[in-house]
């Protein structure tokens, strides 16, 4: 019963299966991180920031997208030693567009 709703449910273009977190503490472990966003489903990837610039932040990919859903919606401002999670949605254009800045930057 349960895939039968998720069939039928249509979800907002900007869900997908991978999630960019920021606003994490620089000292959380990968282990807490699975931990936290674990719950809600299978996570196929997570890959934390460990440069200056990165630090705090990590992406997330869930095996089903209705899971990734589920961990934005429950984990979105959710408190973790102090500091308020941001959960959002990795958008592919978005990124390369910013991308497409920095390397214009360099070229001048």
């Amino acid at each position: 019963m349960n895939t039968k709703i998720k069939q039928n449910q249509r979800l907002p273009p900007e869900v997908n299966r991978i999630i960019f977190v920021r606003n994490l503490p620089f000292k959380i472990s990968s282990d807490e991180l699975y931990d936290i966003f674990g719950k809600f489903g299978t996570i196929r990837q997570m890959r934390k920031g460990n440069t200056s610039k990165t630090k705090g932040t990590c992406f997330i990919v869930y095996e089903d997208i209705f899971k990734a859903k589920q961990a934005v919606d429950h984990l979105n401002g959710f408190n973790v030693a102090g500091k308020y999670l941001i959960c959002l949605y990795y958008q592919q254009n978005k990124a390369g567009q910013k991308r497409g800045e920095n390397q214009q930057k360099v070229n001048q």
